[in-house]
Order: C-alpha cells, then sequence, then structure tokens
C-alpha cells in the first residue's frame, strides 16, 4: 500500500528507513522542573512506534529569541540537560532526532526573556497583530550577533547528542520576518531589495553549516508562501531556495502562512494536500538550478498515510512532516507499515488541545489521545503487577470511550453501559457538521480498539437499581453520562416548533427556512453550519483555494471567503458575550467566517421575553424589543449534568471517578471529557492500589 512512503531516503548522510518526518511542535514541556523526564519521554515514545526523524520544537538560540516563558533557551543550563536527555533518550529508542533552532523575532511576547521587559526584536519596528506589540528594530550589530547565536546553538545541539539541526526560517518568525517586504522594511545591508532581504536566512545558513562541520545534517525550513499581502515574494522563495542549499544546508522543510494571515493553513476545513503545491515549487526550483537530489519535505495538514503516499508518488516531494497526527497516534507509522491503518487514531484537526495550548502554558496535549505530553504520568503499562479487576464505565459519549479503553489496555476487564443505542455521545453530533466527519471516525476507532480489548458494550441500557448487585461486585466505576440540554426559564417552551439541540441535529431537513438558536456556544455555533450548509461536496484542495481567491499585493494573500446564497435564515441568539466564545482561538475565526459567509445573523446581549408562535421576543441593551421571526427555535443555551446515577452508586457505596459532563458542566468540552476520562481511569486503580496497601 505505501511503497513510496517506506522506501528509504537518506538526508546529508543520515540514512532513514523510510519518508516520514515527525515535524516540530511547541509542547510546553520543554521548561517543566523534571530534569527533562516528560520531554524525554514524549519523543521517546514517538521513536518506538516508528518515527524514523523527529523534530523537536524550536529552542530559543537566545534569551531575546524565546517565544515565551515555556520556551527552552539554549544557554540555560536546566534545557540543555532535559534536552540531552531527550537526544539519549530517542536514540534508545531506536529513532533520530534534529534540534529546531528558533527565534520569534516580533512574535515573542513583550517582556519575554532576554527583552528586558519590553518590546521584542525585529528586522523593522513593524506592529504585530499576533504579539499585540510593535518590536524594536534590530541594530546591525544585534543582526550579526543572532547570526552567531544559531551557529553557538547548532554547535550545542551536536555536542549534547542530536543527529541534525534544524533552522526554523518559516510561520512568520525572525528570519522569515526578514525575507517579506511587509516586515523587512531596512534600507541597509540586511534589507531595501530581494538580494539585502536574503541575506539574513543565508547568513545563518552558512554560519550553521561552519559551526557542525562537513557531513552533520542541516535542514531548514523555509516559508513556500506567507500568506500575508507584502509577504516574500514567489520569485524571492526561489531564489532563496537554491542560494540556501549554496550554503550547505541538506534539505529543505517547506512551512506555509503567518500566524497573521487570513487564511486557515492547518485547521479542519483546508483539505489535505492543499499546500504540496508550495513544496513543489521548492523542488521545481532546485530541479531547474540543477540540484534535484536535495531533499524537499512538504507538510501542513496529512493525517493519513495514504495522503503521504499519494503526494510522494507524485515525484516532487521527498519527504512528509508529519506533526498532530504523532500526538493523536504515536504509533502511526508501526501500524501502517504493519498494514492496519483502521488502527490509527487518527488526528481530526481540532486543534484544541494542541496548537491552542502552545501559545499559552499548558502542556500540548490531544483531544483524541489525552496521553500525549504525559506519557511519563500515564505509563502505557501498570508500574507494578495489579490482579486483574472488573470495572464498569457508565455513558459512552468521548469521556467513557477512553476511559474503558484506558482500563482495558491497562490489563482490566471492562463492561460499558451506555442508555442511547449508540455510541459517541455529542461527538455524533460534531460529526455530522461540515469539515468535522472525522469525529465520527474517533468514534468508531474507540468501537473498534474496545471490541480488540475484549470490551462487552451493552447499548440501550440504562443503569438504575435492577443493576447494584453487578456494581456492587466491581472494583470500581467511571461515571461518564454526560449531560442533558438546560431548559431556560422562558414562556412558550411548550409549542410545537420548539427544540432542543438533539432533536435539532437528529433531523435537521424537518427545520424550516427559518430557525432561531438560543444560545452563542460551540455547540450552537455546529448547529448553524449545519442548517446553512449546501449541497454536500467533498472538500479537496482546488475547491478550498477556488474559495479564497488570491489578492492584488506584492506577496501571497487570501481574501475572507465571498458571502453565499443561505440555505437557510439562521439567527444566532446569546445573552451575553460574542458567539463562539470557548472555540479555541485557531479555529474560531474561521468558522465564524463562515457563518457570516453564510448570512448567520449574530444577536449578542440581549435578553429573551417570550417565544411565541412566529418565534422569539428578545430586547437589546438600549431596551427595544424586537421579534426574531421562526419558523422553529432551537434550544442550545447550555447543558446540565446527568446525576441520577451518581446518586444510585453514591447510596450503594459503590466505590466511582466521574468524567465529562457528570464531573460538572463549568468549561466543559470534548477536550476536558477525554483527559478527565483517562483520569479518572488512572484514579481508579490508583485507590485500589491504595487498598491493596502497594
Amino acid at each position: 500500500m505505501f511503497d513510496h512512503v517506506f522506501r528509504p531516503g537518506a538526508i546529508g548522510g543520515l540514512v532513514l528507513p523510510h519518508r516520514v518526518v515527525m515535524g516540530a511542535m511547541h509542547l510546553n514541556l520543554e521548561t517543566l522542573d523534571d530534569g527533562g523526564e516528560a520531554l524525554a519521554a514524549f519523543y521517546a515514545e514517538r521513536a518506538r512506534g516508528g518515527a524514523a526523524l523527529l523534530v523537536t520544537g524550536g529552542t530559543a538560540v537566545s534569551a531575546a529569541g524565546a517565544g515565551g516563558p515555556s520556551y527552552g533557551i539554549v544557554d540555560d543550563p536546566g534545557h540543555r540537560a532535559a534536552l540531552a536527555r531527550t537526544a539519549a533518550a530517542v536514540r534508545e529508542a531506536g529513532g533520530r532526532i534534529a534540534l529546531q533552532l528558533f527565534h520569534a523575532g516580533r512574535y515573542a511576547l513583550p517582556g519575554a526573556p532576554g527583552t528586558d521587559g519590553g518590546a521584542p526584536f525585529a528586522p523593522s519596528a513593524v506592529h504585530s497583530r499576533f504579539a499585540r506589540a510593535t518590536p524594536r528594530e534590530l541594530t546591525g550589530q544585534q543582526v550579526l550577533a543572532t547570526v552567531e547565536d544559531f551557529a553557538r546553538a547548532a554547535r550545542t545541539a551536536r555536542e549534547l547528542g542530536f543527529d541534525a539541526v534544524e533552522v526554523m526560517g518559516s510561520e512568520g518568525y525572525l528570519i522569515n520576518q526578514f525575507t517579506a517586504p511587509l516586515t523587512n522594511r531596512r534600507t541597509d545591508e540586511w534589507g531595501g531589495d530581494p538580494v539585502r532581504r536574503l541575506r539574513f536566512p543565508l547568513a545563518v545558513a552558512a554560519a550553521v553549516r561552519e559551526a557542525v562541520g562537513p557531513g552533520f545534517p542541516v535542514l531548514f525550513r523555509m516559508s513556500g508562501a506567507d500568506l500575508v499581502e507584502d509577504g516574500t515574494p514567489a520569485e524571492d522563495t526561489a531564489a532563496l531556495a537554491v542560494a540556501l542549499v549554496q550554503a550547505g544546508v541538506d534539505a529543505l522543510a517547506v512551512g506555509i502562512g503567518w500566524h497573521e494571515s487570513p487564511v486557515p493553513t492547518v485547521q479542519a476545513q483546508v483539505p489535505p494536500g492543499t499546500w504540496a503545491g508550495y513544496a513543489r515549487n521548492v523542488k521545481r526550483a532546485l530541479r531547474a538550478a540543477g540540484r534535484p537530489a536535495v531533499p524537499v519535505i512538504a507538510s501542513n495538514r496529512y493525517n493519513r498515510l495514504a495522503q503521504v503516499e499519494e503526494v510522494l508518488a507524485g515525484g516532487e516531494v521527498d519527504f512528509v512532516a508529519l506533526a498532530r497526527p504523532f500526538l493523536a497516534d504515536p504509533q502511526i507509522v508501526a501500524k501502517s507499515r504493519a498494514g492496519r491503518t483502521e488502527a490509527v487514531d487518527l488526528c481530526i484537526a481540532c486543534n484544541e488541545a494542541c496548537v491552542d495550548r502552545s501559545f499559552g502554558s499548558e502542556p500540548v496535549s490531544c483531544l483524541v489521545n489525552p496521553r500525549s505530553g504525559h506519557e511519563s504520568e500515564f505509563p502505557a503499562r501498570l508500574p507494578s503487577p495489579l490482579r486483574r479487576g472488573r470495572y464498569a464505565v457508565i455513558g459512552a459519549g468521548p469521556a467513557g470511550l477512553e476511559a474503558a479503553r484506558t482500563l482495558a489496555r491497562l490489563g482490566q476487564r471492562v463492561e460499558v453501559f451506555e442508555a442511547r443505542q449508540e455510541v459517541g455521545g455529542q461527538f455524533r453530533l460534531a460529526a455530522l457538521v461540515p469539515g468535522k466527519a472525522e469525529f465520527g471516525e474517533t468514534v468508531r476507532h474507540h468501537v473498534r480498539e474496545l471490541a480488540e480489548l475484549g470490551v462487552e458494550v451493552r447499548l440501550g441500557h440504562r443503569v438504575g437499581h435492577r443493576d447494584l448487585p453487578l456494581l456492587r461486585s466491581l472494583d470500581g466505576v467511571v461515571l461518564a453520562t454526560g449531560v442533558l440540554a438546560r431548559r431556560p426559564e422562558l414562556p412558550g417552551l411548550a409549542l410545537p416548533h420548539v427544540l432542543d439541540y438533539h432533536q435539532a441535529f437528529a433531523d435537521p431537513q424537518a427545520l424550516g427556512a427559518r430557525v432561531a438558536v438560543i444560545g452563542g456556544g460551540g455547540i450552537a455555533v455546529d448547529l448553524a453550519h449545519l442548517l446553512t450548509a449546501g449541497p454536500h461536496t467533498k472538500a479537496t484542495p482546488e475547491r478550498f483555494l477556488s474559495s479564497h481567491p488570491l489578492t492584488a499585493g506584492g506577496g501571497v494573500a487570501f481574501a475572507p471567503p465571498p458571502p453565499r446564497a443561505p440555505v437557510r435564515e439562521v439567527t444566532l441568539m446569546r445573552r451575553g458575550g460574542r458567539v463562539g466564545q470557548g472555540i479555541g482561538p485557531s479555529t474560531r475565526w474561521v468558522v465564524m467566517g463562515e457563518l457570516r459567509a453564510a448570512g448567520v445573523r449574530l444577536l449578542t446581549g440581549i435578553s429573551y421575553e417570550e417565544i411565541t408562535r412566529e418565534g422569539v421576543v428578545v430586547r437589546n441593551a438600549a431596551g427595544a424589543a424586537e421579534l426574531v421571526a421562526a419558523d422553529h427555535v432551537v434550544l442550545a443555551s447550555g447543558q446540565e449534568a446527568e446525576r441520577d446515577v451518581a446518586q444510585l452508586l453514591e447510596r450503594a457505596g459503590v466505590p466511582y471517578e466521574a468524567a465529562g459532563g457528570a464531573a460538572g458542566t463549568e468549561a466543559l468540552n470534548a477536550v476536558r471529557a477525554t483527559a478527565e476520562g483517562l483520569r479518572a481511569a488512572h484514579r481508579l486503580l490508583g485507590r485500589r492500589r491504595a487498598r491493596a496497601g502497594g
């Protein structure tokens, strides 16, 4: 199935068994005060899972280059120790690892280490919407010192036992800022025309090559397209690729977009393979310059090795870097090589526990695999023998499915009880939404894995008093009964055209042409997408790019999606602030743009008066009343924990742990639910171990 994927390849003198690279991800594990235990465990598990070459998240080449307080700095002795431990752990696991050399430039947060409490440093003083600050322009001496910082960091990487280095020159960070007219407005030797704008990345590449010496692999992650107005022109990108190879770079990894770009690049709305053309452009530039043997690495929005096989089969890309898919399943390569692609836990590109967290301080993890980033805390095997116990999981939503497979993976006998006739909980609803079909794939994967682990799933079984004899015989229970739709106190709730969101998702075609949704959270937003979606068409790179037409300007940029004829008139209403609050920041702007393009009306800061046969009467902040005309009114204004079973377990004295909605509805989302399912399973085992005295 994967003739091209599993063909050996080489980057410089580093021979690799296949063509899949694990791309760089900032993890917020880099500065933990644990001696590098969590960082080493994270990378070693992926090396054991078949990743041939792993690239670390960015290590700052200086304190001024750190993207924030959770970034490791190469000059910090504690971080060096963590890096050495990580490199050794990966080598012991049979993998190879490259240290990414990083400088945030104007994307560093104000007050970050090395800025003396002030603004970050950049080629020019151009305001950053990402950091919400205007940086200070580097002096000529500071530019030269930064080049030396990269060289020193590269020497350190080799001393610490790394197999290669990757220079971060993409995604709008410092090196990329030098190549773009938007952010490089200098008139000295480091800017002013295309040749001088490319001088800094070439100086860094040459200095790094000299620092590590011949034979040590140097990768350079360059931008294939900045996707911002006045970004790096395409001809400059091609020239840079050729010049980098001439400066001694062994491979070019091609990144896409800046954090300020108006087009999504890694969200679920982006079809796999959309950005492969930019990697092909780099390869064509090398071929035209007589350097076709230098590997080019494509990246962004692949989650299956079948997609990697397709792009490699074209012959114009040599490797493909996967990042988030290694969070979802560290064994994606090993399972696929063994012909078990159906057993791979797919990345669903939700970004909630990975991309969104990477800009904060909480450890990066994964919605579908909450062990990610916590491998040392939750080992794959129990640290000491524990007799096989019997456990029940009540509820088969995201929290319950995760709890069940965790217990079963750890050798326990598990039964799952689900009141509905199908598993998945609110994931079943999400899977109906355009762009979220792979949420359903996660449910199917869990069901398949539970069957392989011998877990019995009893559907249509609402746990009650009749089950007490069974429950009392168990070693423990995970309560994951989920939530119920909250019904607000409002006149008119009993009218026949009023539905809760479960009913609306169950039969969206039955809803009329005008729908008013009471609520503006994530469920309401998903429902609006479902109700305004046109005829189903398969998302393809060509359709995606055609719906984001190029705008005029010196760089590559995209305009917002054009308005389209609405399928329905949908109004989302919320008492409080903005609609979509709680949706992750890397995704919210995309989905809200789609709602606006679909003509969805957004009402916030209102109060509800009553529901009538004609719609919903609301009152705005100024006190004026308005009728929101609607053929159907949908309640999506919150959730309540289902507590009946909890009370039953408490009265019976059955040991249990709650997870997901059963543990509370505040700040509830799928990331919290799956993480709590994992933790609840481990807590039960810990309680049992404590009772056993060991």
